[in-house]
């Protein structure tokens, strides 16, 4: 069926996040940056809609995601939040907007939530910024957590490959998800992880999960949904699968309205007035 055919339009909301790691019922998650591509995102009936800072990279073409700054994120989520009816809309705080102290933290926090009107923020890391988590749960704005491979540190990882393979990280990392699910965050991303670890951490707390690149154990899945379409060429990791190949269909079509202009063929009789 159809994911726009679903029969509860309800606002997805934490709660709701809750009832369906409750339930059993996978919760299905993809990335927009903009009014348009969000309008369809959401008809489709995903459930949360997430203003990744990946816009950095996928919207302005930079190598990482951290050049891209607090007011940049915020012109993007106010896009996707105009387009979205029933999704639970969650907006990436950018590197260097909550890392250097609480009290900056909980201030970029509240503009974010105050001039975009998103439902919820998504931070990195564990342990070491909870302090920040504690004080934004405690400001009444909703965190989501973010695991493994945390694409704001990759100049310290200097890799993409797969984390927590080893021990001591491994069990780190389910210390992190446990103190941020306990802090009150109310689900956790888990990027390019072991899928048995990711298991166990989905089994352990009480919030939700969401994998990429984490396998099918977790409470639910993200994607970029640029890499999602095919739109991207190029970036092919393991846990990515194309549902559709929009560069071709995109790149013919702007093709065959450039040689319709050249020709005369566009417009015609019934297109002029």
């Amino acid at each position: 069926m159809a994911g726009y055919l679903v029969s509860d339009n309800r606002k997805v909301t934490t709660h709701r996040l809750m009832e369906m790691k409750q339930n059993g019922e996978k919760i299905a998650m993809l990335t927009s940056y903009d009014y348009t591509m969000a309008g369809l995102v959401d008809k489709a009936g995903v459930d949360v809609v997430l203003i990744g800072d990946s816009a950095s990279n996928v919207m302005a073409g930079n190598v990482t995601t951290l050049p891209i700054t607090v007011e940049q994120m915020i012109y993007h989520a106010k896009s996707v939040v105009r387009a979205v009816n029933r999704a639970l809309v969650i907006c990436d705080m950018p590197f260097g907007s909550y890392q250097v102290n609480a009290a900056e933290g909980v201030s970029n926090a509240i503009r974010i939530m105050k001039e975009s009107g998103c439902d919820a923020l998504k931070l990195e890391g564990g342990v070491e910024i909870i302090d920040t988590v504690k004080r934004i749960l405690d400001a009444g704005i909703p965190v989501m957590g973010h695991l493994g491979l945390t694409p704001q540190s990759i100049n310290k990882f200097g890799t993409y490959a797969v984390r927590a393979k080893e021990e001591a990280e491994a069990e780190k990392l389910i210390s992190d998800a446990k103190l941020l699910a306990d802090t009150g965050c109310f689900g956790v991303v888990l990027e390019k992880v072991p899928a048995e670890l990711a298991v166990r951490v989905t089994r352990e707390i009480c919030c939700p999960t969401i994998g990429i690149g984490a396998g099918g154990g977790c409470d639910g899945q993200v994607l970029v949904v640029a890499d999602m379409l095919g739109m991207t060429q190029g970036f092919s990791p393991r846990f990515l699968r194309r549902y559709a190949d929009l560069n071709t269909v995109i790149t013919d079509a702007v093709g065959h309205y450039v040689e319709d202009v050249k020709s005369g063929d566009f417009p015609n009789e019934n297109e002029s007035y």
